[in-house]
């Protein structure tokens, strides 16, 4: 079961992650976006990353709908409101449970990603963020739900976010370069790929944990 120290464990990583990629993402947004990606995704994780260090929400749905008001307070541009939303939407249907099945994650992590969809009007294929989300997504619900599963989706987010790099953007600020946009990979794919890589690592520390208490 996932707690809301998981749900802390997991942004808390994905701070450290968008901290580290912040770079290279701010690179890839040069040529088709605003070259702000990198640096508006580390100050927003960073201040989600301050304010659960500050405040300790008691359930996984309170921690992520505290970090999405964050991001959208902090983060400028699209950025902002569609990490948010994601974060606030799948808080928001996880409701005031404390604990958390893989499965009932998985569920509203979905809803999440369909509220991005629906708040972008985009869809995969549209070179966005959509193109690393649902494929992560996509790989949790195919797989039994367990810890092991978020390893699966890690490398599907990865995978679809490298598979942006032939598309022609039809969404968003690298919609408006048509052609041009072809050759460049995506920057919110990447970032969100990230989000899944951060997951996998928090469950890998998890289930790592429960295999040594069964042995100890």
């Amino acid at each position: 079961m996932l707690d809301a120290l998981f749900f802390r464990s997991w942004l808390t990583a994905t701070a450290d992650a968008v901290d580290r990629e912040a770079e290279r993402l701010t690179e890839l947004d040069s040529p088709i976006g605003d070259a702000d990606h990198g640096s508006n995704l580390r100050r927003g994780f960073r201040a989600v990353a301050a304010v659960l260090e500050k405040e300790t929400p008691d359930t996984p749905g309170a921690v992520l709908m505290l970090a999405g008001r964050q991001l959208i307070s902090t983060v400028g541009g699209a950025s902002g409101p569609l990490y948010g939303t994601l974060l606030r939407r799948t808080g928001k249907e996880l409701g005031d449970a404390t604990e958390v099945g893989p499965a009932r994650f998985a569920a509203a992590l979905r809803t999440g990603v369909d509220a991005v969809a629906a708040l972008g009007g985009a869809a995969p294929g549209d070179k966005t963020m959509l193109d690393a989300l649902v494929p992560g997504i996509d790989a949790l619900d195919a797989l039994d739900n367990s810890l092991d599963s978020f390893g699966a989706a890690r490398e599907a987010a990865l995978q679809g976010a490298l598979a942006t790099t032939p598309l022609q953007a039809r969404k968003g600020r690298a919609s408006y370069l048509g052609e041009r946009s072809i050759g460049h990979q995506d920057p919110g794919a990447t970032s969100s790929a990230l989000l899944f890589e951060a997951l996998a690592e928090t469950a890998d520390g998890v289930g790592g944990a429960s295999r040594e208490g069964s042995r100890g």
